[in-house]
């Protein structure tokens, strides 16, 4: 296990892609200098203590009835047992939905329970807390199984107690225990001062040291590995509030602010330019947006001193998730990004005031408007009370949906294009260049979807429910990460590749009120068995008319078959030669998939879908389309199109 003495801190930052690193937070930060920014630990109240009564009782009636509803439901749970034959689950068969389930539910009962005494400060529910609240200290680890691999010794099917492990959960269960002793801590003392003593307890033990001293958790960015992804914001949002509500020790406070601020430095450094995800908008909210939370949660804890608001890069990061919006309920979403997510209103809501962008805002009510914001129900009780005290503020602002004709991020090489500015009526197209080791990566350099009137037709199909192969060396075994299952060739029978190598080239994108063309060579995403030199992709989009693509191809040898592919949500029918159409089942649009039937044999086969988190999308079935070349040579061109009848 390395250590980390702060005495002699010399942390070192990732180099950004950029001309050297950034480091907006850190650039000659010191200890003593955060010390002095911080505000002493009683004067800092990012929610108001349950003593500021009228804070409490003047929220909006909705909220109270919901969070007293909840409160109540929650009276009567009995908390379960999270058996050591359920953690094993992971490592014996790759299940992790079975104790996440029972782990996850234990904190949000927790959770509602707090924010019911909270409210009403009446008893009700403080013996419920306090059993809630032992359960949970009780655990022998936060970490769930599948993070396992973070213990200093390496994975072990139980955790081995060598040392505590901070994951994502572990460190949202360090708030959820760190807020709760922030409002409850008066009534825990009433019962015994053996509470608080236990919260102050675990949280050193399971938190506070294990992050003070080790510089080796990955998230960090500190060690071998430099590349970080969501984790780090993710979890330092959450370090930064235990540190900051329960080290009393100034100078430990400080050093772990400093170090926070070095570590979310290592994220920031990695932030394209452009301020776009590549993990997708389903992973915004704890990627960009968990961003937000540290420096919000900086911004406050130093009465403003910390701010880095104004930053270019920081408000491109919030306003990707507007740029990413289709049309409720769909999203961008290549990699591992869902295609139907909800962005926390609330929390793209303030990112936007924080950054002055109005469309945020105006998002913000939209989602307001069409999914509300939930006042409970959750293990990340930070998110829970944010809601609970700024729902006010997205209720007085005007919705509005962010429809641009176009957005462009030209280092993630993603582009989306509709047919016309504020409407999602017509065709929108989005597609991407990119390599093959993006976070959460699938193999789909050049890959592209169609919707139509806000609806589905050629799609990416997103990622199942995690299990054990899902983070493994087996990944790529698994269907929905593979170029086949995307808008993408088979050359010579081989796929894409993993691996940063493996990747696009020739990038180009123009746009205009009338059309948007895109093109790249994919040819350095297949392996060398592909025997591709090149394979220009271009894609010309004439707004309010068709999508038209060609392939430009040029192999070393004809070796194995060579087929385009298509996942579509519409059953295929073929209505003559050259045309198959999608006929969407809401009765949206019926498009046709034209081709040359002298070029192509065109074929489809249904897709049954069983996981849960598909159906959730997809419903139980998918349809692939193939177009395989009839003469494959070692030189061609190839056409086809897109267009509504």
């Amino acid at each position: 296990m390395y250590r980390l003495t702060f005495l002699l801190l010399c942390i070192p930052v990732l180099i950004s892609a950029q001309d050297g690193p950034r480091n907006l937070l850190s650039t000659d930060l010191t200890v003593e200098k955060v010390a002095a920014d911080l505000l002493p630990i009683d004067n800092w109240h990012y929610f108001p203590p349950t003593s500021d009564r009228a804070a409490w009782e003047g929220l909006p009636a909705a909220v109270k009835e919901s969070i007293i509803s909840r409160g109540d439901e929650a009276l009567s749970f009995e908390w379960p047992n999270l058996p050591a034959s359920v953690y094993l689950e992971f490592a014996r068969n790759g299940n992790r939905s079975n104790y996440q389930a029972i782990y996850f539910e234990r904190r949000s009962r927790l959770a509602d329970l707090v924010a019911a005494e909270a409210l009403t400060l009446s008893g009700k529910y403080l013996d419920q807390v306090i059993d809630g609240l032992w359960a949970v200290t009780e655990e022998s680890s936060w970490c769930i199984p599948a993070h396992l691999y973070l213990q200093a010794n390496g994975h072990t099917p139980l955790p081995d107690q060598q040392g505590e492990v901070v994951d994502l959960f572990a460190a949202e269960t360090g708030t959820l225990v760190a807020w709760t002793h922030y409002l409850l801590h008066d009534q825990f003392d009433a019962v015994t001062p053996a509470i608080n003593a236990r919260i102050k307890s675990e949280m050193d033990r399971r938190i506070l040291e294990p992050i003070r001293n080790r510089i080796d958790f990955w998230w960090m960015g500190l060690g071998e590995r430099k590349n970080v992804n969501n984790w780090n914001p993710w979890v330092i949002s959450n370090w930064l509030t235990a540190a900051l509500l329960l080290e009393r020790d100034p100078q430990y406070r400080a050093q772990h602010v400093h170090k926070a601020m070095v570590c979310l430095d290592n994220f920031i450094n990695q932030q394209p330019e452009d301020g776009g995800c590549d993990e997708g908008p389903g992973y915004w909210g704890r990627a960009g947006a968990s961003l937000f939370d540290c420096l919000d949660i900086l911004h406050s804890a130093s009465a403003g001193r910390i701010n880095i608001f104004d930053e270019p890069l920081i408000r491109k990061t919030g306003t990707y998730i507007t740029k990413a919006y289709i049309k409720q309920p769909y999203y961008l979403n290549f990699a591992d990004a869902s295609a139907m997510t909800k962005p926390d209103p609330i929390t793209v809501f303030r990112y936007g005031q924080a950054v002055k962008d109005q469309d945020m805002m105006s998002f913000a009510a939209f989602l307001n408007q069409e999914n509300g914001v939930n006042f409970g129900g959750s293990y990340a009780f930070g998110r829970t009370l944010n809601s609970i005290f700024h729902y006010q503020d997205v209720l007085d602002a005007t919705p509005a949906e962010p429809l641009p004709a176009n957005a462009w991020f030209p280092d993630l090489e993603v582009y989306i294009a509709r047919d016309q500015d504020n409407t999602a009526d017509g065709f929108l197209l989005a597609g991407k260049g990119g390599h093959n080791a993006e976070s959460h990566n699938h193999n789909d350099v050049g890959n592209y979807i169609i919707f139509y009137n806000g609806r589905p037709a050629i799609i990416d199909v997103g990622v199942e429910e995690y299990r054990k192969e899902t983070f493994s060396s087996d990944r790529y075994s698994i269907w929905t990460m593979q170029s086949q299952y995307h808008t993408l060739p088979t050359i010579n029978g081989q796929m894409q590749k993993n691996g940063r190598n493996y990747a696009a080239r020739s990038v180009q994108y123009d746009a205009d009120g009338k059309s948007m063309r895109f093109s790249l060579d994919i040819a350095g995403a297949y392996p060398q068995e592909a025997g591709v030199k090149t394979w220009l992709r271009e894609i010309d989009f004439q707004r309010g008319k068709a999508i038209d693509i060609t392939e430009s191809y040029e192999l070393d040898r004809v070796s194995g078959e060579t087929s385009l592919f298509f996942v579509t949500p519409c059953q295929p029918q073929t209505s003559k030669a050259g045309v198959l159409q999608l006929r969407d089942a809401s009765g949206a649009f019926t498009m046709a998939l034209e081709y040359d039937p002298k070029q192509f044999e065109a074929s489809s086969e249904s897709i049954t879908i069983e996981d849960r988190r598909l159906l959730s999308v997809w419903g139980d079935t998918l349809y692939r389309v193939q177009l395989k070349l009839k003469n494959p040579r070692e030189k061609g061109v190839l056409e086809y199109g897109f267009r509504v009848e």
